[in-house]
């Protein structure tokens, strides 16, 4: 055969198959991380650390979905435990279960604790696991533009200082995690500690976050109902009239500072219910907050999927 009938033969038959891989339907690809997986958020040790155990080394739990296919919204979860302890089943990996099963990424944060550490450690290492997650949003198959912070008691209370503390990223800096902006997107508060300076202050959260006698400036400067902007992002709440531990006008002074900004936020208090009831599933009144929090994640658009 002549070379230049040989060429474009060759060429013909590469239009071919090209049209033909273009024409079939992708494989699905397979899903990622499928079994919980802990990353330290400094890798190199935390800055601030006092030791080299388990409780100096803060970190993430990553769950995925089944599907992790498209770009999915990512909550970062926050235990609680009044700042000394986390509740990390009930308040940690079954929240995350949960997320999951809307189709969502979870990540479930083990944050240092009082009395041992004290403030601005604990908000250090919520803002470190915002920019951490929102780096590898791209790895991970996450939006980077919806990552949310869900917080139990002295979790809620930290998720509601990261989302009234935040900033843009240093553009300059030398670890490319801390270049990302440590916003949450979106926040959601059960029965959570938000004051630090009224009768109905958690004094326990108070003390292992603060120490046995703060300043009073910087425990109203830390009470994040005083701190809320408009640039604080939407926020569900969810707490019980009955809680006798965190008062419910924890949530309704966090919940009227949020109107009054103009923020949009939902709150929902229910009639009875202990603190540290977690997603309340062995209370039938208690298991239908999570729908709640399901519908309000819907119509606020972060179950919607982009590929």
């Amino acid at each position: 055969m002549p070379i230049a009938r040989c060429i474009a033969a060759r060429a013909v038959l590469s239009l071919s198959c090209a049209a033909t891989l273009i024409g079939s339907p992708q494989a699905p690809s397979a899903p990622i991380l499928q079994q919980p997986q802990t990353i330290p958020l400094w890798p190199n040790g935390a800055p601030g650390a006092l030791g080299d155990e388990d409780g100096d080394k803060p970190s993430i739990t990553i769950y995925m979905p089944s599907n992790t296919s498209g770009r999915m919204t990512a909550v970062i979860v926050a235990p609680g435990g009044s700042y000394a302890h986390l509740s990390m089943n009930l308040e940690g990996r079954e929240p995350a279960n949960y997320l999951n099963a809307l189709g969502l990424a979870a990540f479930v944060l083990q944050y240092r604790l009082g009395p041992r550490y004290h403030h601005p450690i604990q908000l250090g290492d919520v803002q470190r696991a915002i920019r951490l997650v929102r780096s590898h949003a791209g790895e991970w198959h996450l939006a980077g533009d919806r990552i949310g912070i869900m917080g139990f008691s002295a979790g809620g209370h930290l998720a509601s200082l990261a989302s009234t503390r935040f900033d843009a990223g240093d553009a300059v800096a030398g670890d490319a995690v801390d270049r990302v902006s440590s916003r949450p997107d979106f926040a959601i508060l059960a029965y959570p500690v938000i004051s630090f300076a009224e009768a109905w202050t958690h004094q326990a959260s108070k003390k292992n976050l603060l120490g046995d006698d703060p300043d009073p400036a910087l425990a109203r400067s830390l009470s994040t109902d005083t701190q809320v902007t408009a640039q604080t992002p939407p926020t569900f709440l969810f707490h019980t009239s009955a809680d006798t531990t965190v008062p419910v006008d924890n949530s309704i002074h966090y919940f009227l500072a949020l109107r009054a900004a103009g923020v949009p936020a939902e709150l929902h208090v229910f009639k009875e219910g202990r603190h540290g009831s977690g997603l309340g599933l062995q209370d039938p009144a208690l298991a239908e907050w999570p729908a709640l929090l399901a519908n309000w994640l819907r119509s606020s658009g972060f179950l919607a999927r982009f590929d």
